[in-house]
């Protein structure tokens, strides 16, 4: 009986997160589930070849 009463929580508890997170989403607060993940560009931002090129004296 403990097992159910636990479960039944556990759904109650899901539901009501996945009601809370469609009502955050409504008002743009979230855009989680209609774009999904960011694509992160292949190249990363910064070149690193170009900060070790210049000596650290030379910056000044």
């Amino acid at each position: 009986m403990d097992v159910l009463i636990a479960l039944g929580f556990a759904v109650v508890v899901l539901v009501i997160a996945d009601r809370l997170l469609l009502l955050l989403e409504s008002h743009g607060h979230l855009n989680w589930r209609r774009n999904g993940r960011k694509k992160l560009p292949a190249e990363p931002g910064v070149d690193l070849e170009r900060l070790l090129d210049e000596p650290v004296g030379e910056s000044r």
